[in-house]
């Protein structure tokens, strides 16, 4: 039986005790009301909002109709442009929606879309842009607001990795017109399966709570055409009590990550991003870009390494969502579009970060990066 210090994966949830769920269950059980805006979703959103410091917020079952149900509140039309490096939930919510997602390349600095490039790409048909903090490394949010200012543009971010992540002493989560997030079981906080919608002002916010249950304004009137996206009680349950260890959790993601940087420090064809200056990371994910010329080795070869050592990383993003069939005939998937992207997709791997792994693990983790260890 292999032990949880030879298998090592690249993200894990942190959970709570059973001892701390079930009565939570218990209570959800006796009360008779397992989903529609109950008791535990309630309670949840206040928190969130709390924690998070967004006055309004909406509770999805899943990140990705956060971003689908979005666009269908702004009434998007035509263009979005949007990133190729990030997960394909991103294009297939602008898709779903019968909408053309138009990818432009990212910076190297930080993975995330480049706004020379987003202004570079807007047409007479561009109504929204829909940039992504990727790794939680925040957008260039004032230069991007500028763009969208300038041509009377919608922004929606997918935050999905910004949990937490504060700017200058305020949430991230307050720049743009709509915020999305994950709450997946390998995000810094989960529900398990979830996500939320971080909205400007109460009448938006309930519009977005008709869209995602039906367009029901009450037990007989529907007043949109809404979909079925809500969070259930036992969900909320858990995420409340999740959000328990969340600064906790992140402290201890934290440590992982300065050891990683500490090691890895002067490995010749390494590099990693460090903290930004005025920002509050939340250390969601740790990713390496391998040099293969400087390195020795590709980024694919590291990757096979540390699987053969029990180390199981994650090559994120690649492929690029450009490269993907569905989007591959986009005239804004054209490789030589996106050569950064391409650039950092081929180079990438996140190495394993989370509350419960061991200092000890980190080290060995790093240790295999190494270039003068061979096996």
């Amino acid at each position: 039986m292999t032990s949880p210090c030879q298998q090592i994966h690249v993200t894990s949830p942190l959970l709570p005790s059973l001892e701390e769920l079930i009565p939570c269950l218990r209570d959800i059980w006796e009360r008779k009301w397992l989903t529609n805006n109950g008791h535990y979703h309630q309670l949840l959103e206040k928190a969130l909002g709390e924690y998070l410091g967004v006055e309004h917020l909406s509770l999805f079952t899943n990140g990705t109709l956060t971003l689908t149900t979005a666009l269908q509140a702004m009434q998007i039309k035509g263009e979005v442009i949007t990133t190729p490096y990030s997960f394909v939930a991103t294009a297939h919510s602008i898709r779903w929606n019968g909408l053309t997602p138009v990818f432009v390349d990212i910076e190297e600095k930080s993975c995330n879309i480049d706004p020379e490039q987003i202004e570079r790409a807007i047409t007479p048909l561009t109504t929204a842009i829909m940039p992504v903090h990727v790794y939680g490394n925040p957008c260039d949010i004032e230069a991007i607001q500028s763009i969208a200012n300038r041509y009377g543009l919608a922004v929606i971010y997918d935050s999905a990795h910004a949990f937490g992540v504060k700017v200058n002493g305020g949430s991230i989560l307050n720049f743009g017109d709509m915020n999305s997030l994950s709450f997946h079981a390998t995000k810094v906080y989960n529900t398990l399966e979830g996500g939320a919608l971080v909205l400007k002002d109460h009448h938006t916010k309930e519009c977005i709570d008709y869209l995602k249950n039906f367009g029901f304004e009450d037990e007989v009137t529907v007043v949109m055409s809404g979909i079925n996206s809500k969070m259930d009680e036992m969900r909320a349950a858990y995420g409340l009590l999740n959000l328990k260890g969340a600064d906790d959790a992140i402290t201890k993601r934290k440590r992982i990550a300065e050891t990683y940087r500490t090691l890895l420090r002067d490995v010749k064809g390494i590099s990693y991003f460090d903290d930004l200056p005025g920002v509050i990371h939340n250390y969601s994910y740790f990713p390496v870009f391998v040099n293969e010329k400087e390195y020795g080795m590709s980024r694919d070869g590291l990757y096979e390494k540390l699987q053969r050592n029990g180390i199981f990383g994650r090559r994120y993003f690649y492929p690029l969502i450009s490269d993907f069939s569905v989007y591959r005939e986009l005239p804004s998937s054209a490789p030589e579009r996106l050569p950064v992207a391409r650039k950092m997709s081929k180079q990438v791997i996140c190495l394993p970060i989370y509350a419960d792994l061991k200092i000890e693990e980190a080290e060995r983790v790093a240790g295999l990066c190494l270039k003068n260890l061979k096996k």
